[in-house]
């Protein structure tokens, strides 16, 4: 067992909160025993599992999961998982794995042509996004893609907040202005929000191939991506509230696209 917080793996460990050291080894923190079960789960890869003696007790399923599929197992004490932990109450298990676009035999890449897809631009949120991909998994979206200036797809809150998700949804960080201009070439519906829109987003017909363009959180989307839009629509508010959320924005434009297919 681990014990000591000056041991060499423990401070290789918690170097790894730093997100500066999480991109230079390539690597994910995967924290709390749901993002351990969704990974087992699809079989993604573990490179060092670290759990307590306790949390091995309360949870001897998951627990042999992921020994089957780590490369490297350490029992420690809660000490020193609470010292390698970002969250302020570790509830037992960490693991750090391969970030899935080096990892590429389970690369879960968004395709060329989707049915339903979602385009987010500087999103700065991790809680935002992570729900985005919660929400976009559950709405059966089929790519998600994200600017290359918004928060790291890997960010610890990201893969917390998208509650297992991030394993299953297929997404990207790339120049999504290209791809926006892309889609809108191949005859795709891409859909910009924007305030200024004549459109209510229900009026517009979803049952096409479709992909939403959700802006920043505060500054909302780029001309230049305004301008790969083939329609805008907005999302009507009451006059004293200036706007939604954008995970909140996101899962009503998809909900409405699942509600006019599901008419079909």
């Amino acid at each position: 067992m681990l014990t000591s917080l000056q041991n060499s793996t423990v401070k290789q460990l918690r170097k790894l909160q730093q997100p500066k050291e999480r991109k230079k080894q390539a690597v994910l923190l995967l924290e709390g025993t749901h993002l351990i079960e969704a990974a087992c789960e699809v079989n993604y890869p573990l490179r060092v599992l670290c759990y307590t003696e306790s949390w091995q007790q309360r949870h001897l399923d998951v627990y042999g999961q992921a020994i089957a599929q780590a490369e490297r197992a350490e029992l420690v004490s809660p000490e020193v998982l609470k010292s390698i932990a970002s969250t302020v109450t570790p509830d037992g298990v960490i693991a750090i794995a391969p970030r899935r676009n080096v990892w590429e035999a389970l690369s879960s890449q968004p395709k060329d042509e989707v049915s339903l897809g979602v385009m987010l631009e500087t999103l700065q949120d991790p809680g935002n996004l992570g729900t985005i991909i919660r929400t976009a998994a559950a709405a059966g979206c089929e790519g998600l893609w994200l600017s290359e200036d918004s928060v790291d797809l890997g960010h610890p809150k990201v893969l917390r907040a998208s509650v297992g998700q991030w394993f299953r949804q297929p997404m990207t960080s790339i120049n999504i202005v290209e791809q926006a201009a892309q889609f809108k070439e191949r005859g795709m519906q891409v859909v910009a929000t924007t305030a200024a829109a004549e459109l209510d987003y229900w009026q517009l017909d979803l049952t096409q191939p479709t992909v939403f363009v959700m802006g920043n959180e505060g500054a909302g989307l780029s001309d230049e991506l305004m301008d790969c839009a083939s329609v805008a629509v907005k999302i009507p508010v009451a006059a004293a509230v200036e706007s939604l959320n954008v995970a909140v924005s996101t899962a009503l434009l998809l909900y409405e696209a699942k509600r006019q297919r599901n008419l079909m």
